[in-house]
């Protein structure tokens, strides 16, 4: 009997874990989500809800090695809201970037890798200490990422990179879940903004920063460093 109830325990654990995971396949324009996978490039785990690992890897920036896809571009105005959504929701404890690069002047959004030191984050979400009693993740349970976009952002084509760390296994190296999509907006009555820094993906982590190798559960950490660059408010 018992043997059957770690069996079924076990079972559970397994299909809960097959399932949790997140993709990101629409963007939320003027309140309204969009179709899954029309303006956001489809990843390679579209089925498999499989993360990625490797920082270092060129699947980081936007995934979509396997599938090769491109995306329709979406307006949306300089100074609106976008929003990035879930799947279903955000599982695991962890935090967000959203990065955004500008495809150069000539140069469809749909045909640009977003290669080279092209990219800024636009936003974040971190986690929240109180000097080691406890550690909070406020993207956990979200269903969707939602931000402004400065009114001095020039307009132009966009890549918006959606990137949901899990930190539930990160305690050694390679341990943290990155979670990516890419899609294609066109900002529109833009400003005269230089958003910086600048940064390229893959480059901008090396799998070891205090925010993606660190142990959240004990000793429970006194604070916490968000990794990347900071963000560009315009």
């Amino acid at each position: 009997m018992l043997g059957s109830v770690v069996a079924l325990v076990a079972l559970t654990s397994v299909d809960v874990h097959v399932i949790s995971p997140d993709t990101f396949p629409s963007l939320i324009v003027d309140g309204q989500k969009t179709g899954e996978w029309v303006n956001v490039r489809k990843t390679n785990n579209y089925y498999s809800q499989a993360p990625v690992t490797d920082v270092k890897s060129a699947d980081f920036r936007c995934y979509n090695s396997k599938t090769q896809a491109k995306a329709q571009t979406i307006d949306v105005a300089a100074g609106a809201t976008l929003g990035i959504a879930c799947d279903q929701t955000i599982y695991h404890p962890g935090v967000v970037n959203v990065y955004m690069a500008k495809a150069p002047a000539g140069t469809d959004v749909a045909d640009w890798d977003g290669a080279g030191s092209v990219w800024f984050k636009a936003y974040e979400i971190t986690a929240k200490t109180d000097g080691g009693q406890s550690i909070s993740f406020p993207a956990e349970g979200v269903p969707s990422v939602n931000f402004t976009l400065p009114k001095t952002l020039p307009g132009g084509q966009y890549l918006v990179r959606m990137e949901a760390i899990a930190l539930h296994s990160a305690e050694r190296f390679g341990g943290a879940q990155f979670y990516v999509s890419c899609g294609q907006i066109n900002v529109k009555g833009g400003g005269n903004g230089e958003p910086s820094p600048l940064v390229a993906i893959p480059g901008v982590y090396d799998g070891n920063e205090p925010g993606i190798m660190i142990d959240i559960n004990w000793p429970i950490p006194k604070n916490y460093t968000q990794p990347g660059p900071a963000v560009w408010s315009g």
